[in-house]
């Protein structure tokens, strides 16, 4: 029996001596070494009664050790979440409970307080020290856990407007056959060396960049969080780059970002967040270099590209992957629409998710019975085939590649005193693509404390969620059904950041 995930990313390396990870201050470790602390942390969550199919919550900052935390997992058949560092307790809980996770590994200062929602907890910090490296240390061996590539290997937990996150659950399948057709369609190869400065709990840093080098046998130089000092110092030793658009727009704010620095690269490629067309410009003028902007999602991972060979589009994601079906149908019929037409994109491949934990209705309501996942993006396919992504049907905000849910923070805002109402709206930024706007609605004869406002909010959600600004109106726009009209505020506040 075997396990097709581990097998084709980490077991293949398991004599592999070569380098796989380049740490910033100059460290390196080699896939066997990798592989070798994989093993003692599969034996270590084994030993504390987590058995394949079980889930396992992982809430820990970026290392090298973390990673491993993963393959680990993959060797033992164990369901991980990856989440947000900056998740909050309240809202980690949710996740936990929900997932029925039998085990949650987290940084030590967290510790205390994750422990009050009543699951054992283990703990990894960011040097890689912590109670979980302790149980794991000296152990080299595991004998891995027989699965088959239709079993679950992660969650990702993705929000809904109503606020309740949804935990998709990916099967083997789903994380192998994308990254195999994604190092088929971006051409990487063990000779590449991929700058990572993403986060390892989302698609984009975990499932896309990690996967496609793990699958070639190249090397990552793997930095903590994205730092425009360190990116432009061990850019020279790259030859590719996976970010969102943030990384690109401060890249080109330096002066030191330059042709020459970019000589040797071979790819930038662009996603989580639309990339702004003058951004595409600037970066072609200044580096000779056409970013690749694709398109993916949580339950889907990638689903198009921009051509590696061809005409790379800004404002469009390319064309749907080799192994990818995609339409445009109507909203509220489920037509496929003609090419041109704006409707909702659906897609269709071995890509596409299980459904989502625990929520058969749900799953019933975006996962058709042909395979068809209702995306809730919307979008267009134009006359020469290239998909053009127009927004979400739902509101969502994408900002700095994370996406965020009105309808979270609104929750929050229309609790505080002062305030009738509110609408978050997404507005344009220069840095982040889009950042969330709050507009408040006060009481009557009541003057709400737009500092204490943001105070609560700052201590309920994860910073990326909060506002990056707070205006009071005093009535949202409505229609003629009494719906508010965001697509008025967000016209009203586009160059609030300009």
């Amino acid at each position: 029996m075997a396990n097709p995930l581990y097998d084709a990313l980490f077991g293949c390396h398991a004599e592999n001596s070569d380098t796989f990870l380049i740490l910033p201050d100059g460290q390196e470790i080699s896939y066997r070494a990798f592989v070798a602390q994989a093993a003692g942390f599969a034996q270590a969550i084994t030993d504390l009664g987590v058995a394949a199919g079980d889930r396992l919550a992982i809430q820990v900052e970026k290392s090298p050790q973390a990673l491993a935390l993963i393959a680990g997992c993959i060797q033992a058949g164990v369901v991980f979440l990856p989440l947000n560092t900056g998740y909050t307790v309240d809202e980690l809980r949710y996740f936990i409970e929900n997932s029925g996770a039998k085990l949650v590994v987290c940084d030590a200062a967290k510790s205390d307080a994750i422990s009050t929602i009543g699951v054992p907890v283990e703990t990894l910090n960011a040097d890689g020290s912590g109670s979980l490296a302790q149980k794991s240390d000296g152990i080299t061996q595991f004998k891995t856990v027989a699965r088959d590539g239709s079993d679950l290997a992660a969650f990702l937990y993705t929000s809904g407007t109503t606020g309740r996150s949804k935990g998709a659950m990916l099967s083997q399948d789903n994380l192998l056959s994308n990254a195999q057709t994604l190092v088929k369609e971006w051409r990487f190869d063990e000779s590449d060396v991929l700058l990572h400065a993403l986060p390892i709990f989302h698609t984009h840093g975990l499932f896309v960049a990690t996967n496609v080098m793990l699958l070639v046998g190249g090397k990552m130089i793997f930095m903590p969080k994205f730092d425009l000092d360190q990116m432009i110092e061990l850019m020279p030793r790259a030859t590719s780059l996976m970010g969102v658009p943030t990384f690109y727009t401060r890249l080109l704010n330096d002066a030191r970002f330059t042709s020459e620095l970019t000589s040797h690269m071979r790819l930038f490629v662009s996603g989580s967040a639309p990339l702004l067309a003058e951004t595409h410009v600037q970066f072609e003028e200044r580096t000779g270099h056409r970013i690749l902007e694709r398109y993916g999602m949580t339950e889907t991972n990638m689903n198009t590209s921009n051509p590696y060979d061809g005409d790379r589009r800004a404002g469009t994601v390319g064309f749907p992957l080799s192994d990818v079906e995609l339409k445009i149908t109507d909203p509220e019929t489920g037509e496929t629409l003609p090419t041109g037409e704006i409707g909702v994109l659906e897609v269709r491949g071995p890509n596409v998710f299980q459904g989502y934990w625990q929520m058969p209705e749900k799953t019933a309501a975006e996962l058709r019975d042909d395979g068809f996942f209702i995306t809730g993006d919307l979008g267009k396919v134009d006359g020469d085939g290239y998909v053009h992504i127009l927004g979400r049907n739902k509101d969502l905000i994408i900002s700095g590649g994370f996406n965020i849910y009105p309808k979270e923070i609104e929750q929050i805002l229309d609790d505080q005193p002062g305030v009738l109402e509110s609408a978050v709206i997404a507005v344009p930024h220069p840095d982040f693509g889009e950042s969330p706007v709050g507009v408040l609605v006060p009481l009557p004869g009541q003057a709400p404390d737009l500092e204490a406002i943001a105070a609560a909010v700052s201590q309920s959600l994860a910073k990326f969620k909060h506002p990056k600004k707070l205006v009071i109106l005093e009535a949202l726009p409505r229609n003629t059904m009494g719906k508010v009209q965001k697509n008025v505020l967000r016209e009203d506040f586009k160059d609030l950041f300009a």
